[in-house]
């Protein structure tokens, strides 16, 4: 199993991420029939009015999309149902069930509140027939004609009913940021899905077993927790999500060739966990950073104890550790995703302030010099992240300081560290990372002995280069508290 993660399969890229993407003249079709026969909600609708919903259905589930008033496409979801692992054909009515267009409905009156299906109102008129015929038949009136009047409510409530037993057989996430994030493990696992169907490789049906299960799993969270509160469960199952693909795509490269071996100069693009990571500037040809250190990517692990925090005083001879979105220095380097800067950059005067003081405050109180900490340390010591924002905006701080490494106004140990590496610097100390071999069908956990490692080999490299000369914080720095 490889560190670094590669793209999944390209057929499986543009799936889901707009309506029937494979078809797109179905779309034109059903958004007509729902221009035609719905209401679309737009600029001048109340919150009473109802969406208009056309859905999709998938091999794991549906996908239901709102109709723009101006005719464009929708960019995301409104509602996304899932399938349960080894669905049975229940299940699988269930969802055809659920997907299946909305009915029309008729108003009573303009003074009566209240709407009737059609159907219903159709079953009211043949009600109406059949009791007359019934009572011309002798039966007695009392009960012809509270069944007629029955029989249309009962045909007006009985698909509600057929809905709540419905859903007990799916799980379906609402709103933008669950059915975002759905929808991107969606993407990834419509492609496990068609490599499986079109190989009879236990590896594949695997795998595309699995990534239903992921599905289902994150599809149960979404429905009883927010994204934020679920977001470690969410990050690890994207993760394993796109390490499952990226072993779809190397069995599916390996397999097409003659010799059945991969293409070792193939170029992918590299795969990134789940994260709100800073949104760093990709320059092709950035400066070169005034007395910066750039390393190559760590490959190995040296097993050696993280340091333990010490006394209470304040010490200023430490580093923060962070990840963040990969850019490249130059053209055919490799790229960087974490980087690592003295405490003191925290209170240079083009990061936002108070915010890059106040998490100087926590990065250098009762450390040890030379200490390295992780981003994802502060957010454990800061009750997993609740009090962050007492302290200030991590995300926009991080994003100053890697605009400072880029301009050359501070000097970083820069990082392209593997896909298992980097996932272990962003969880918590006491965090563990699970990692799927489809080939040994078996997960792999990585926890605090291994992020240790991993701290104390990025803490050998930099004792080596502020050996020679410290990293240089930047000038003009605000004064440090006492």
């Amino acid at each position: 199993m490889t560190d670094t993660l590669r793209t999944a399969p390209p057929t499986a890229a543009a799936h889901h991420e707009r309506p029937f993407a494979r078809d797109p003249g179905r779309w034109e079709k059903e958004a007509s029939r729902a221009l035609r026969t719905g209401h679309v909600r737009d600029q001048t609708c109340s919150a009473a009015c109802e969406l208009v919903l056309v859905h999709e259905r998938t091999r794991w589930g549906w996908l239901a999309w709102t109709v723009p008033a101006d005719g464009s496409m929708p960019e995301r979801p409104h509602q996304i149902g899932v399938l349960p692992p080894s669905a049975t054909r229940a299940d699988r009515l269930a969802v055809r069930w659920l997907a299946r267009r909305p009915a029309g409905r008729m108003a009573l009156h303009t003074t009566i509140p209240g709407s009737l299906r059609y159907f219903a109102v159709v079953v009211a008129v043949i009600g109406c027939f059949a009791a007359f015929h019934a009572i011309a038949r002798g039966v007695p009136l009392g009960i012809a004609l509270p069944v007629a009047l029955l029989a249309p409510l009962l045909a007006d409530h009985l698909p509600d009913r057929l809905d709540l037993r419905a859903r007990r057989r799916v799980r379906v996430a609402h709103g933008a940021p669950a059915t975002g994030y759905l929808q991107r493990l969606g993407v990834l696992h419509t492609g496990l899905l068609q490599a499986a169907a079109g190989s009879d490789r236990y590896e594949l049906r695997r795998s595309a077993d699995v990534g239903q299960q992921l599905l289902w799993d994150a599809a149960g969270l979404l429905q009883t927790q927010d994204t934020r509160s679920a977001s470690p469960r969410l990050i690890a199952s994207e993760r394993l999500m796109l390490q499952l693909a990226d072993q779809v795509a190397q069995i599916i490269e390996r397999t097409a060739t003659e010799d059945g071996t991969a293409d070792a100069d193939q170029a992918h693009a590299p795969g990134r966990p789940l994260g709100p990571y800073p949104p760093g500037v990709r320059p092709t040809t950035p400066p070169a950073p005034q007395n910066a250190h750039t390393t190559a990517p760590l490959k190995g692990s040296l097993l050696m104890a993280e340091t333990e925090p010490g006394t209470a005083a304040r010490t200023a001879d430490v580093y923060l550790l962070f990840a963040h979105e990969p850019y490249y220095p130059g053209p055919g380097t490799q790229e960087i995703n974490t980087t690592v800067v003295a405490a003191g950059s925290l209170l240079h005067p083009q990061v936002r302030q108070p915010d890059g003081a106040r998490i100087h405050d926590l990065l250098t109180h009762g450390r040890q010099p030379g200490e390295i900490i992780p981003l994802s340390t502060l957010t454990h010591e800061l009750n997993g992240g609740a009090e962050w924002p007492t302290v200030g905006d991590w995300e926009g701080v991080t994003a100053d300081l890697v605009r400072l490494v880029h301009s050359g106004d501070c000097d970083a140990l820069s990082l392209g560290l593997p896909e298992i590496t980097r996932a272990l610097v962003c969880t918590g100390p006491h965090g563990h990372v699970r990692a799927y071999d489809a080939a040994a069908d078996e997960f792999i956990d990585y926890g605090p002995a291994v992020r240790a490692a991993v701290l104390a080999e990025v803490g050998a490299f930099l004792a080596s280069l502020v050996a020679e000369q410290g990293l240089w914080p930047g000038d003009g720095l605000l004064a440090r508290r006492p």
